[in-house]
């Protein structure tokens, strides 16, 4: 029988598990780099979702296609469709050339170049694309997926349901509460409000619908004071036993944070660090003591390359990081969390990622798993589906 033929990007793992390089691709160089944007509306009622401080309507993914070698890596990241432009007009030409196999050497070079072009928002976040791509090009080559490649210390990463935007009815809110129950997922998210007074019946019926057993986790997005947080705080860990407030304040705040820590309720932890984009972000959140668990964004931080610098931050303060959004990306880059505590498990990232692409995991028993038969993050573009979406670039030929 003859050998089965594969399409670029496509290739079974190799069996065996060994992080060697493959026969064939020592020196293999980046031939190329494509970007895309895809802007996906939400389900949000009148067309719009909300939280604490912000309303939109819809989530825009870019994401990015690194060459070589036959292969084809994809990274991505939500923002503006303006990191599309940055990843084509800062980023390609660095990498274009470079060593495939070596992501990090890679990092380092875009880090350093676009110092004046800003590294912080739109310029992270567009390293992090390429650096993922870069990341699930060598797990390609090589042929193991990508978890396997890191210094992975887990196979699954637990999750939480994040969704519960403000401007949800409390029947569609507690439906997707309890829908993710279900699902043996056994801890879940709400939004809080520009006005938390308006909070508690929507805390109540979040209560209600996931019952006694699972965590509640309420998140403000840094709309309160410094008093209200704290007055909020109390309430929701007596009241609907909330275990985890994020963003109470700005994530700038790190003394407001630091203070609700230290005078809010022991069982309720503080958590921050979603917009962290340079490791002097997560830094200054640790070294302040701001919070009892850190976030971190793999498609903002830095990509593969910049998480894993977070990662040792986190574990030689001994605190916890968790997963925010992007589940098909974190799944497996934070396998490699050595202090992890779980992934947000995000309505909206969730939508998106399963439009653009196959093979993106889905929770089981309260957690997501990596593929283990398919290279690098096991993701393929679903370009007819995603053609709909499009505001940037044009489909591959």
């Amino acid at each position: 029988m003859g050998a089965s033929r594969q399409t670029p990007g496509t290739e079974p793992a190799r069996p065996g598990g060994s992080a060697g390089v493959a026969d064939g691709v020592e020196g293999v160089s980046v031939e190329g780099v494509r970007v895309h944007a895809f802007s996906v509306p939400t389900d949000g009622p009148d067309g719009a979702e909300e939280d604490g401080t912000l309303r939109w309507e819809a989530t825009t993914a870019i994401v990015v296609e690194v060459l070589a070698g036959g292969r084809i890596g994809v990274g991505y990241t939500y923002g503006d469709v303006s990191t599309a432009g940055f990843v084509a007009s800062q980023l390609a030409p660095l990498v274009t050339g470079g060593d495939a196999l070596a992501p990090a050497a890679l990092w380092h070079r875009m880090f350093a170049a676009v110092r004046n072009a800003g590294r912080p928002g739109v310029g992270a976040m567009a390293i992090s694309a390429v650096d993922i791509a870069l990341w699930d090009l060598k797990a390609r080559l090589i042929g193991l997926p990508l978890y396997r490649l890191l210094p992975a210390v887990h196979d699954q990463v637990p999750v939480y349901g994040s969704g519960g935007f403000t401007n949800c009815p409390h029947s569609r809110l507690a439906d997707q509460l309890a829908g993710w129950v279900e699902q043996g997922i056994p801890r879940v998210k709400i939004k809080t409000s520009r006005h938390p007074g308006q909070d508690a019946a929507r805390l109540s019926a979040a209560r209600e619908a996931i019952g006694p057993d699972t965590e509640l986790f309420a998140d403000a997005n840094g709309a309160l004071s410094r008093k209200e947080a704290l007055y909020w705080a109390r309430r929701m860990a007596g009241e609907w036993d909330v275990r985890w407030l994020e963003e109470p304040v700005s994530s700038d705040d790190t003394a407001g944070l630091r203070l609700l820590r230290d005078q809010g309720p022991g069982r309720l932890e503080i958590a921050a660090g979603e917009y962290g984009f340079v490791l002097g972000d997560f830094a200054a959140l640790l070294r302040a003591g701001a919070v009892d668990c850190l976030q971190a964004d793999v498609t903002r931080c830095g990509g593969i390359t910049g998480l894993l610098q977070v990662a040792r931050l986190a574990a030689a303060h001994r605190v916890d990081l968790s997963a925010h959004c992007a589940p098909a990306a974190s799944a497996h880059a934070f396998c490699a969390v050595e202090r992890l505590r779980h992934l947000e498990y995000f309505h909206d990232h969730v939508r998106v990622e399963e439009r653009l692409f196959d093979g993106v995991p889905r929770p089981v028993g309260g957690a997501l798993r990596p593929a283990h038969d398919r290279p690098g993050l096991g993701l393929q573009v679903r370009w007819a589906d995603a053609e709909p979406y499009r505001v940037h670039g044009h489909r591959p030929g």
